[in-house]
């Protein structure tokens, strides 16, 4: 597996479920093997309501993490007006850099209602607070990118999550101030559609994530992800895209600073 040369710039991970991982690996343990491997920051999103305190505790103790709560799609019925006030508090702390990860999935026996209400909501707490947003999308792109427009989302960005749509669709939310970001099925050999995605974004459009414990990269599919193989999407991303190992890690992970509003600087610092 590729790993980072010491002194080139570290990978952030936009995506990563540090909270689902499988019950003999810890958060911290998870953390220093993808150290190790070159990784220095991580986003952590949300899924269901209950898991949100795990999120920030996971923050709270490491730097280098921020927590991203929110309600996933197929968790939709959760959202209340409880669940409303009490993301709007979570949104107040400083570890809390996002809200995600939120959208709309055509794929799961959730009522689209349900899933309108929970994502309009959201997006309109995250705007609010001046929050990007971690978006999760499975056939409802059209949908989607209207939600973003009327909430006018622009105002705060965010990070398209699993992007499996159209160079088109590309284009328009990078448009409304959004980035793509690139996970293990880049890796995979029927990966076409990504990649042309991937050749036809700006450099300033384009994130890593492992996605882990969910979506591993080539060659590892069929196990459990782990955040340490970061390097082997951030090595397809180099490939693909014709640049080197220091180049794809600053870039990506000055992209993901900026879309997060953190400090970009040399090293491996903590938030600001």
């Amino acid at each position: 597996m590729p790993t980072m040369k010491e002194g080139v710039s570290r990978l952030f991970d936009s995506h990563c479920h540090l909270d689902r991982l499988a019950p003999e690996t810890t958060a911290g343990a998870a953390l220093s093997a993808a150290r190790r491997a070159g990784v220095g920051g991580w986003l952590l999103p949300g899924v269901r309501r209950r898991h949100w305190p795990d999120l920030l505790a996971i923050a709270a103790a490491d730097a280098d993490v921020r927590a991203a709560p929110g309600l996933h799609p197929m968790m939709a019925a959760q959202w209340d007006d409880s669940a409303a006030t009490e993301l709007a508090g979570l949104l107040q702390q400083p570890e809390c850099a996002a809200v995600g990860e939120i959208g709309l999935d055509g794929m799961i026996d959730i009522p689209r209602r349900l899933q309108e209400t929970a994502f309009h909501e959201q997006l309109q707490l995250a705007v609010a607070a001046g929050k990007p947003v971690l978006i999760h999308c499975r056939r409802a792109w059209g949908e989607v990118l209207a939600i973003l427009r009327r909430e006018r989302a622009e105002r705060v960005g965010g990070i398209l999550h699993g992007f499996g749509g159209s160079p088109q669709i590309a284009r328009e939310a990078v448009d409304l101030g959004f980035v793509i970001a690139f996970g293990g099925p880049l890796t995979y050999p029927n990966a076409r559609k990504r990649v042309e995605v991937l050749r036809g974004l700006p450099d300033d459009a384009i994130v890593l994530e492992s996605d882990a414990p969910d979506l591993p990269p080539h060659p590892h599919r069929g196990e459990p992800n782990r955040p340490e193989w970061l390097p082997l999407i951030a090595a397809k991303v180099a490939e693909i895209r014709g640049w080197d190992s220091e180049e794809t890690a600053r870039i990506t992970t000055e992209n993901t600073h900026r879309i997060l509003r953190r400090q970009s600087q040399p090293g491996n610092e903590p938030w600001t």
